[in-house]
């Protein structure tokens, strides 16, 4: 496919990411911001780290369906599942994920850059590198030093959002993980939204977090030039690009 680059006084992508746990609201929250930039004139690209930059991902799929005996589904509160895959801290895991997480990094890091060469307006993650950093035992000092070079390599993004979620509430949108994980896994999104400089919001109404959120991106440094990418008409199909990113996560 050509790549057709943007001219060079295009502005640079407006990068925002939402990470949390499951069930925090993440897609909610995602579909209100992309309905009101869209209606606003501003192009919006959204991107989904599992499915455009996660390596290997069919690969550790299978495993954990294989292996760890983990359901693949989304639970639902009318079907709930077990999953069985990240919650799994035995230490060979652990191991692994690091190596996995440091290849996660460099495919962000490679896949910001080229987007950001075809694509002009406001590029939204669901889940962030922030989410795999959080699977790992952050209460210890080794995985707090790992985080910090990893967070040194990947680009921050202009508004790097964390949503709180009470766990029982959380849990009981999507009924996946033991109750025990959860807790364990919100004081982890805690830690690192201190570790790395991130805009935790607090569990609130579905309205309010939307407002907090619209909030956040009003006041933040550079989004009074979004206005500006309403001139600039798409340069590329962003089918296109989509496809051809989910292509080189799963083909690393």
């Amino acid at each position: 496919m050509t790549t057709t680059l943007l001219p060079s006084d295009t502005p640079e992508p407006f990068l925002i990411s939402f990470s949390g746990m499951d069930g925090a609201g993440k897609s909610t929250q995602i579909q209100i911001l992309c309905a009101d930039l869209a209606a606003a004139g501003v192009p919006v690209l959204q991107l989904a780290f599992w499915d455009h930059v996660a390596a290997f991902a069919r690969m550790r799929a299978n495993f954990s369906i294989k292996f760890l005996k983990s359901d693949g589904r989304v639970g639902t509160p009318t079907q709930p599942v077990r999953r069985n895959d990240k919650n799994a801290s035995a230490w060979y895991l652990v191991v692994a994920r690091t190596f996995l997480y440091s290849v996660d990094a460099m495919m962000l890091r490679r896949i910001i850059r080229r987007t950001q060469k075809r694509f002009a307006g406001v590029i939204i993650f669901d889940r962030y590198i922030y989410d795999q950093l959080a699977t790992l035992p952050l209460e210890r000092s080794w995985a707090r030093a790992y985080a910090r070079m990893i967070l040194k390599v990947v680009p921050r993004p202009d508004l790097p959002f964390v949503l709180d979620a009470v766990p029982e509430e959380a849990r009981g949108r999507k009924p996946e993980y033991p109750l025990e994980f959860m807790h364990r896994y919100r004081a982890a999104y805690v830690r690192l939204s201190t570790l790395a400089g991130l805009i935790l919001i607090d569990p609130l109404s579905q309205e309010a977090t939307s407002d907090a959120v619209t909030g956040c991106l009003r006041s933040a440094p550079g989004s009074s030039e979004l206005k500006s990418l309403e001139k600039f008409e798409p340069q590329k199909d962003d089918a296109g690009l989509l496809a051809t990113l989910s292509e080189n996560s799963r083909g690393t």
